[in-house]
């Protein structure tokens, strides 16, 4: 079945070319298309278009189809286009002529334009309350290992103390920075298109004020045609915000690969969550962790490919902006299974207490030891040359009884700060 059948079949090989996927990624969308078919049928119940009793059924059965969505019973065979065209059989079986009616005052360009909107609605949501949850454990493993030292590197060279305090709360704060992004992006999509049919609206008295209260939505997207010209740029959108966690993802996963290293050896994990090799017994691999690294840094090219395919589009519907939900919908899921199976992870991470006895890194404490001088009165540029001069010569003694008071510093973390902005978010 096709929504557009004119009573002449497609060549098969058009079909499989234009079909592409859909079926399969309708069937993480179908569940809001039929949240918004029922907002629909309400809404044309309400001018007159359909009855009270053709609006009830078309309502009863949509909420059977879509029990059978959430049980996961759901299907849409060949010989269904997608979720659309199943969806409509199937109220067309059971009801007869009042099925036909539901596609009254609506294109199929505006029924997956709202059906992505809500399901990017959702699913933005979760992206956020999965990245929270990192957040906590980062800030309880900040409080945890506050107060144990690690190095800090500038060009991977030995730079200055750090913390594990400093470096989970480092990661949380950024996670703060990211989720700005993702409420931007929440901001777009929660906007109604229903109504905006093909792209220029429709003859039908709707009331789309109705549906986007219905389906609760904030506001509509008022002109029709800037509702179609959303497509693409709602999922570009979530991309931009799920690419800044993707960055924040990826760095501290390669943290995590170089700091599990014998040559670091500053954390580590059970066997259970590393694996191991073909052929060397003694190895203890961070796979979860570079995978972790490669999904993620794939995420940072998604808003890249959103605009290859949408950026010299004119206004309007085009055919290619089918290809957008093909990138975002996996890119979701990938980017939910990363906080995921970090969130995971982290939960077991062991962290070496004794980091900075190896004498390699006495150096750290060099600028703690010239801002001694400093304090006592000698000028910076003179206790920096005398500090030069020792680490030369050999004989620099590392001043390791460290005070760091500042805000945000290793000494004074400010962890109640950082979680009130987190909250802020909300």
């Amino acid at each position: 079945m096709r929504l557009w059948d004119k009573g002449f079949s497609t060549d098969k090989k058009i079909d499989h070319f234009t079909v592409g996927n859909d079926r399969e990624l309708d069937l993480h969308l179908a569940k809001y298309d039929v949240i918004a078919s029922k907002a629909h049928a309400k809404m044309l119940g309400k001018i007159g278009l359909l009855s009270s009793d053709e609006t009830s059924d078309l309502v009863d059965t949509l909420n059977e189809i879509g029990k059978s969505v959430d049980s996961g019973d759901f299907t849409i065979e060949d010989s269904f286009e997608d979720m659309h065209s199943k969806i409509e059989f199937l109220l067309t079986e059971k009801l007869g002529d009042t099925g036909k009616k539901i596609h009254t005052a609506r294109s199929r360009n505006d029924q997956v334009l709202v059906a992505m909107h809500l399901y990017l609605k959702d699913e933005l949501s979760e992206i956020k309350s999965q990245t929270k949850a990192l957040f906590d454990l980062l800030m309880d493993l900040a409080e945890e290992h506050k107060a144990v030292l690690l190095p800090g590197y500038t060009h991977l060279q030995i730079a200055m103390p750090s913390s594990f305090g400093l470096w989970f709360s480092a990661y949380a704060e950024s996670l703060i920075d990211d989720l700005f992004f993702i409420n931007a992006a929440y901001k777009v999509t929660d906007q109604n298109p229903l109504g905006s049919a093909a792209g220029y609206g429709s003859s039908f008295p709707i009331d789309r004020s109705f549906t986007t209260k219905e389906m609760g939505f904030e506001t509509m997207k008022y002109n029709v045609v800037a509702a179609q010209m959303g497509r693409g740029k709602v999922e570009k959108a979530t991309a931009f915000g799920m690419a800044n966690i993707a960055a924040t993802l990826s760095k501290m996963a390669m943290d995590i690969c170089l700091y599990m290293s014998q040559n670091f050896d500053f954390i580590s994990f059970p066997d259970e969550l590393t694996t191991g090799s073909s052929i060397m017994p003694h190895k203890k691999n961070p796979d979860v962790f570079e995978l972790v690294r490669g999904k993620c840094n794939k995420l940072q090219a998604v808003p890249n490919q959103l605009t290859l395919v949408i950026n010299n589009l004119p206004s309007g519907y085009h055919r290619d902006l089918q290809l957008v939900k093909e990138i975002i919908v996996p890119a979701i899921q990938d980017m939910k299974a990363c906080l995921e199976i970090l969130t995971f992870s982290l939960k077991e991470i062991r962290v070496n207490q004794n980091i900075l006895e190896d004498p390699k890194y006495d150096y750290l404490f060099s600028v703690d030891t010239l801002n001694e001088l400093v304090q006592n009165g000698m000028p910076f540029r003179d206790a920096y040359k005398k500090m030069g001069q020792e680490i030369n010569e050999g004989n620099f003694t590392p001043k390791r009884d460290i005070s760091h008071s500042h805000e945000g510093s290793l000494g004074n973390l400010c962890l109640d700060e950082i979680r009130a902005k987190m909250q802020e978010l909300d």
